[in-house]
Parts: structure tokens; C-alpha cells; sequence
């Protein structure tokens, strides 16, 4: 996928939509060799997604031995909006609690005493965390409205192409 077309569908209201939402699902290859998916938080920076985990987070070991992942940001109403992307991830250790961190925990409701008690908290248990970088690849936005999953396009030009007969 080019990378103007990435951006097109990154700039999509309804992909800027998900895009300032809290959780992804990220997928990737576990050092068994099976799939993952596990929920994480995120913040999208204009051009990557940053997710920051503890540094003895089992999925790192993952990967650092295939980098290679994908993302689902999605919603919980009908129709449903998704935005899919896939990229690398890149790691980066960081003293202290990446701004990041501390960003994307922004949106979830807490009073300001609960905001401040967690901070405390997190910066009493975290010496050291993993900022994962990914820098979208491919993307694919889908929204029930303009856009469909790629198997659901199909049928409906196998029917067309049938109702054309």
C-alpha cells in the first residue's frame, strides 16, 4: 500500500474518530508461535501509534523476535466503525513513564483526586517502560456506510455479476 493512500485513510473523519480513542487490540505472533490479541492503550501522534507496557511485558520478547503486528480500533454501536492497520512495532525503553502514558490514560473518567492517586501510583511502580511504536503500513477503514469488509465487496459483485446474467 502507498503511502498516500495510508494517509487518505488515516485522515478519514471517522478514522480520526477512532484514532482519539483509548484502546487498540494489538495482534501479534507470542514466543510459542501462536497468535495474540490483546487489548492496549494508545495515543495516535499524528504519523504513529504509541503504546507503552512494563518492561518485563511477555509480549515483548515477542516482538523482538518478529516485529510484525496489527491493530484494531473499533466501536460498540451499529453500525460499527473499524479501522484495521498493520505495521512494525519498534521498541523503545524509557526511564520513568513515557508522556505517552500518562496521555493516553487522559480520556478514561476520573475525578482529579483519582487522577492525581493514580499518577502516584504508577509512578511509584514503574522505574522504566516500553513505549511500542507503530508507524502504520497498511489500512483499511471500514464503515458500513462507503466501505465493507473485502469478503462482504465480493459477494456483492458475485451478485451483481448475477443478477447482470
Amino acid at each position: 500500500m502507498r503511502q498516500h493512500e495510508i494517509t487518505e485513510i488515516l485522515n478519514h473523519p471517522y478514522s480520526q474518530e477512532l484514532l482519539a480513542r483509548d484502546v487498540t487490540r494489538l495482534a501479534y505472533v507470542a514466543a510459542d508461535g501462536t497468535p495474540r490479541a490483546v487489548p492496549i492503550a494508545f495515543v495516535w501522534n499524528g504519523t504513529e501509534i504509541v503504546m507503552c507496557t512494563a518492561t518485563n511485558a511477555p509480549k515483548l520478547a515477542a516482538l523482538r523476535r518478529n516485529p510484525a503486528v496489527a491493530l484494531t480500533i473499533d466501536t460498540e454501536v451499529h453500525p460499527p466503525k473499524i479501522l484495521l492497520l498493520r505495521g512494525r512495532a519498534e521498541l523503545d525503553v524509557v526511564e520513568g513513564i513515557p508522556e505517552e502514558y500518562l496521555q493516553m490514560n487522559g480520556s478514561y473518567e476520573m475525578t482529579p483526586e483519582q487522577r492525581v492517586e493514580w499518577e502516584a501510583q504508577v509512578r511509584a511502580l514503574y522505574d522504566s517502560m516500553v513505549r511500542i511504536v507503530v508507524t502504520p503500513t497498511w489500512a483499511k477503514l471500514i464503515d458500513f456506510e462507503t466501505t465493507l469488509p473485502s469478503a462482504v465487496e465480493e459477494l456483492i459483485r458475485q451478485r451483481a455479476g448475477r443478477q447482470d446474467a
